[in-house]
């Protein structure tokens, strides 16, 4: 009972903090997620024997440049960005199903780091800006499915899970539990669409599926992490939750993935 209480306690107080960053103002919400993505690093690093702190250096020269130099209306290197952070997070699901063990050069983990963290953290910053205005209500809305599914995941497979989803990188996990976090996540799509007008409610159903399989994803990638390098958590940063990048694994996975689905949104509308 104390550890459930510890658990939603800190909950509870993350979420107050990244919505009071949300309101607060948009330079509030960019300087936190910034911070969020140095301490997922530094958790990264210890996770794969990654020396130096170079990689430090390199995600905030990165965040910098396309956070406030490059517009909103510069598409071409927020595209290549795009398209190497993806990248990347392909070559981080080959890893997740590979059965080959295979020698990680410091080089493929710094790239890794600097993308499938870093990266994933700056789409998550550029997600709610669409013409210049911070939407709100868009990126609550990203967060939202994030948490329903985990939270019914979770309740679904602790309830009613008996097929496990993939036991050698994640024992807990069952497909009837992800089948229910994505039912709900879906839920929850219809509802934000009454909130959050900006997309149509069926484009809100497919981002759900978007965030809910890329997060699924990104959720087994640091546990295959996690279980090589003979840990249950990447930290203790955050008392019954682990470390921040256990808290944002999915989120940073599924980041560029849903920049990726609003953009081609605005082409097709």
């Amino acid at each position: 009972m104390r550890e459930i209480l510890r658990r939603a306690l800190t909950g509870a107080l993350f979420i107050i903090l990244l919505l009071s960053a949300i309101f607060l103002s948009s330079d509030a919400f960019d300087f936190l997620i910034m911070i969020f993505g140095l301490a997922c690093i530094y958790e990264f690093k210890r996770l794969v024997g990654l020396q130096g702190y170079y990689i430090f250096l390199a995600y905030l020269s990165l965040w910098w440049v396309f956070i406030y130099l490059i517009k909103e209306h510069d598409k071409v290197p927020i595209n290549i960005l795009m398209t190497v952070t993806i990248a990347v997070d392909i070559a981080m699901i080959y890893f997740l199903f590979s059965k080959k063990p295979s020698t990680i050069t410091r080089y493929n983990r710094f790239i890794a780091g600097l993308f499938y963290i870093g990266g994933g953290c700056i789409f998550l910053t550029m997600i709610p800006y669409k013409n210049n205005e911070f939407s709100k209500f868009l990126i609550m809305g990203i967060f939202i499915l994030i948490w329903v599914n985990d939270s019914f995941a979770y309740l679904v497979g602790r309830s009613f899970g008996k097929t496990k989803l993939f036991p050698t990188v994640s024992p807990k996990k069952t497909i009837e539990g992800a089948i229910g976090g994505l039912f709900f996540a879906i839920a929850a799509a219809f509802l934000l669409a009454r909130y959050e007008p900006s997309i149509s409610a069926p484009q809100w159903i497919l981002l759900a599926l978007v965030i809910v399989i890329s997060g699924d994803l990104g959720d087994l990638v640091e546990s295959k992490l996690k279980r090589l390098a003979g840990v249950k958590d990447s930290g203790a940063l955050l008392p019954g939750h682990g470390g921040m990048l256990d808290r944002l694994d999915s989120l940073v996975f599924a980041a560029p993935f849903a920049y990726l689905t609003l953009t081609l949104f605005t082409y097709v509308s």
